[in-house]
């Protein structure tokens, strides 16, 4: 059996670490090993064992867990945007190391989804106290204006506290920590001669995804005065959703740009001469995607045949049977299945429900 890259098998490992998907969870496994891991399974594979991966996995193993959750997290926020596409991105593991080996723009967003939910998941556990390390931060108010702290610290003018006194104060999301920890388990540097420009397309759709988290984190704010007066505020930084991350990963992902190596080796430029190198907060790929139409254990597409489409004949774009189903046709599934209904609450406390029969029409890919 072909064996991953390191880069490659690590992250997969990570993705498939815990109960977030059951689809393939109970049969599949990785290298011999079961997909239901913990961070100590994730551990024993981190290779070599003096690399940075080993040193976190022996001194701060409460990190690996939270990392853990991220890539979860990411891989969770992965399959929403992709539900309607030709390659949902599934989680069965051979399907997803295929994936993971190319250049693509499903490949760059999975990496950039992935550093991006590993540094949320670490942000958000530290302000949470469950990380020894790190915790909350309050950003001191400089001897300039909070105006011009405000500019420093987010990402956009705070608009809505032009007009109001305001201070930095609170507990803010310690985003600097999370970025570290997912720069330092994300960005490792392992293939050599011809993989080199893969690296840099790899470290620099990293870099995309912690940037779409950094760049939204938002502005929180709580009033301070007699009688509710808001005479002052005092505001922290917060993580932002992570639906928006994944939006705005999203609509990078549309718009990717195909680069290919510079004549150093060592920069990246556009595959098209009228198209600009994008900025380190964009998407980039170097290898066109296949249609995903086919299975196939090359590519890792799994096709598309009984996957749920829309039969709107007005739908013409992702999730319409006519696209998703490659022109391939379809046809109408009679479901019936049993589920909760009628729930009432009983003192004290108990929901009681009644089961019922639902029978459903569910249009599939032939």
């Amino acid at each position: 059996m072909m064996t991953l890259p390191r880069r490659a098998l690590l992250l997969q490992l990570l993705i498939l670490t815990g109960p977030f998907s059951t689809l393939h969870l109970n049969s599949c496994s990785v290298m011999g090993s079961p997909l239901m891991m913990d961070a100590n399974s994730i551990c024993r594979r981190s290779k070599p064992p003096g690399g940075a991966h080993a040193e976190l996995c022996q001194t701060k193993p409460e990190i690996i867990q939270e990392v853990a959750k991220g890539a979860r997290l990411g891989m969770r926020e992965c399959q929403h945007q992709f539900r309607q596409h030709r390659w949902n991105c599934s989680s069965h593991s051979k399907s997803l190391g295929k994936i993971l080996q190319q250049d693509i723009r499903e490949t760059a967003f999975v990496n950039g989804i992935m550093a991006a939910g590993v540094l949320h998941a670490v942000t958000q556990a530290c302000s949470q106290g469950e990380l020894l390390e790190c915790g909350c931060v309050t950003l001191k108010n400089s001897p300039g204006s909070p105006k011009e702290r405000a500019s420093e610290h987010m990402p956009s003018p705070m608009s809505a506290l032009q007009d109001l006194r305001w201070e930095w104060g609170g507990c803010g999301d310690d985003v600097d920590f999370g970025y570290e920890i997912s720069r330092q388990f994300m960005d490792t540097r392992r293939r050599k001669g011809k993989s080199d420009i893969r690296t840099l397309v790899d470290l620099h759709n990293n870099e995309a995804g912690r940037l779409a988290v950094k760049t939204h984190m938002r502005a929180e704010c709580k009033c301070h005065g007699l009688s509710g007066s808001c005479t002052l505020r005092s505001c922290w930084r917060k993580l932002p959703l992570f639906r928006q991350v994944g939006n705005h990963l999203m609509e990078s992902f549309r718009t990717a740009v195909r680069v290919m190596g510079g004549n150093d080796g060592k920069s990246l430029i556009p595959v098209e001469q009228d198209v600009t190198l994008p900025g380190t907060d964009s998407l980039i790929y170097s290898d066109e995607s296949p249609d995903f139409c086919q299975a196939s254990r090359r590519t890792g597409s799994e096709g598309t045949q009984y996957r749920a489409c829309n039969s709107n004949s007005t739908e013409t774009g992702p999730g319409a049977c006519d696209w998703l189903c490659c022109s391939k046709g379809h046809t109408v599934l009679a479901l019936e299945y049993q589920e909760n209904c009628m729930c009432q609450f009983q003192w004290c406390c108990e929901v009681q429900c009644q089961t019922c029969s639902v029978k459903k029409e569910v249009t599939v890919c032939l």
